[in-house]
């Protein structure tokens, strides 16, 4: 099912009524993908390619998104991704995303990407993101979703960093508009 048409300078989507929706723990979002990397998905050097590790990391984070809003989601934006070592072909690539902080119907979720080496064992981190995600309802408008509750020292860090980084998008937003 596609997303409804919308006619240029339309929107189906009017004001939301506000709702009460209880908090959910980070833990209810916490999510891990895993997938071995494989030749048809090589570059030139014999590395998994960059943009089967973003494929991966959206993935991961849409997982998280749902589940802490419990319905659909779009990504809205990547922030920032970071590769910090190259995937071998043959290696597990293993992706492990959470939702970091809720505002209102947007959502953001931070991913790591590690890869495992099957034979040795040994893991390494090689990749960073954020994502932001809406949340939408049946006619494709966002929706409001439940507030993240962070319960661990981590989880509070990740929270107010979130917060920070919402204020930089927003800024950048506003110096982009005409």
């Amino acid at each position: 099912m596609g997303a409804p048409r919308v006619i240029p300078g339309s929107s189906p989507c009017g004001p939301q009524p506000e709702q009460t929706l209880p908090p959910r723990p980070v833990r209810e979002s916490v999510s891990e993908y895993s997938e071995l990397a494989l030749p048809n998905d090589a570059n030139t050097f014999g590395f998994l390619l960059g943009g089967k590790v973003m494929h991966l990391v959206d993935l991961a984070a849409a997982m998280a998104a749902m589940r802490h809003a419990r319905r659909p989601v779009v990504t809205a934006s990547v922030d920032h991704m970071s590769f910090l070592h190259p995937i071998h072909i043959g290696q597990l690539v293993i992706v492990r995303s959470s939702v970091n902080r809720v505002f209102r119907t947007s959502m953001e979720v931070g991913v790591k990407v590690f890869v495992e080496d099957l034979l040795t064992g040994e893991r390494k981190h090689t990749s960073s993101a954020y994502l932001t995600f809406v949340a939408i309802d049946e006619r494709g408008c966002p929706v409001a979703v439940p507030q993240v509750n962070p319960e661990t020292e981590e989880e509070q860090r990740r929270y107010e960093d979130a917060g920070r980084r919402r204020a930089g998008r927003l800024e950048l937003k506003s110096r982009q508009r005409p």
